[in-house]
């Protein structure tokens, strides 16, 4: 793989990535109601969805997502049901009840679940690479070392992007010490989750 063309495929990606969507929209509201301690698992699930969205692409593989396409649908509905939960919750939650809206630090596989949900269960991120990664590679010359370089990019890029998105949510909510304030938070946040749910639904 040159460098070239992972650098445009870096330089591609950040531009995607950096335009809000359902997976940040769900980000941004975790860590204004709970601050960005426990979002680690929610982002591991959620750049492993991308690189296996990646994978799929660089080896082919769409038609295999295609052919198993109930199973994606499965997953695309089931997390846009807990992400409708937990706005649901947020919005009528109590100032000093926030945190109760979505699961507790310790829940990790809840939380990694829910992101990979989110992840997977959209097929425009498929689509994203299937449509980009021709126009800037040749697949058909992509070796394992490749796929690894273009994965270890990938995550890289997502990583910077994805964490910029945690930062200004986590110095917003350090303005927010009112109940006053708080109330609006959450309201805010279970606008965005439950936005989110409806733009993974509607796709």
């Amino acid at each position: 793989m040159t460098l070239g063309a992972l650098a445009l495929f870096a330089i591609t990606l950040f531009v995607a990535a950096g335009s809000p969507g359902p997976s940040v929209a769900a980000l941004v509201a975790r860590v204004l109601s709970r601050g960005h301690r426990d979002v680690l698992p929610f982002l591991a699930a959620m750049w492993l969805g991308e690189a296996l969205w990646l994978t799929l692409a660089v080896f082919g593989l769409a038609a295999v997502a295609t052919a198993f396409h109930g199973v994606f649908v499965v997953i695309k509905w089931a997390g846009v049901a807990y992400l409708l939960y937990l706005a649901w919750k947020m919005w009528f939650a109590e100032t000093g009840e926030a945190g109760e809206a979505l699961p507790e630090a310790s829940s990790g596989w809840k939380m990694f679940l829910t992101g990979l949900s989110v992840t997977i269960g959209n097929p425009k991120i498929m689509m994203f690479y299937v449509a980009l990664l021709p126009t800037i590679l040749d697949l058909a010359s992509v070796t394992l070392v490749g796929w690894i370089e273009l994965t270890l990019t990938l995550v890289l890029v997502l990583a910077v992007v994805d964490l910029s998105w945690v930062f200004m949510a986590s110095k917003a909510r350090l303005v927010l010490k009112s109940p006053r304030a708080m109330k609006i938070a959450n309201r805010l946040s279970a606008g965005m989750i439950g936005g989110a749910a409806v733009a993974i639904a509607t796709r």
